[in-house]
């Protein structure tokens, strides 16, 4: 008998006669992408508090134009579906009335983790005394809630 054709007479005894039991371990029954407000994805997206606030890149001479559409791209490009709709379609519709002082507070917030943002605009988590009193996170809540029921999607770069 060939090599090739022992190899597929095991391979279709395998598939009858599966010899590994499936594990029913706490381990694998769990989901490994729970859905967000969930307990347990709140507790794994959790920023441990003694890591202190980021600090931001310094960017000496950029013009508010500048500024502006870097905020626009950063919002879009986050890492998670959540963070980059929220904070994309809240860039499209708020960061044109916003004056230099606000897109600076809300180039802040966006040094800070993903989830944590999330959150404290979903108000899944109250956010830290740093944040606490903003105006940006204050709109970023409004617009969170979406309290017109807008059907929202990623904006055009």
């Amino acid at each position: 008998m060939s090599t090739f054709l022992s190899l597929r007479i095991l391979a279709l005894e395998a598939i009858r006669c599966p010899r590994r039991t499936l594990s029913t371990t706490s381990r694998w029954s769990g989901d490994p992408w729970p859905l967000p407000h969930t307990p347990q994805h709140l507790s794994n997206t959790q920023t441990p508090s003694d890591i202190p606030p980021p600090t931001p890149i310094p960017r000496p001479g950029e013009s508010t134009e500048t500024l502006r559409a870097r905020l626009i791209y950063q919002s879009r490009k986050r890492g998670t579906l959540e963070s980059d709709l929220l904070l994309s379609t809240f860039a499209r519709d708020h960061l044109k009335q916003m004056d230099e002082t606000e897109l600076k507070e809300y180039d802040k917030l966006l040094d800070e983790p993903d989830w944590d943002i999330y959150y404290w605009a979903t108000e899944g988590r109250t956010p830290p005394e740093r944040w606490a009193k903003s105006s940006v996170l204050e709109k970023l809540t409004i617009h969170a809630k979406n309290e017109g029921k807008v059907v929202r999607k990623m904006p055009p770069l």
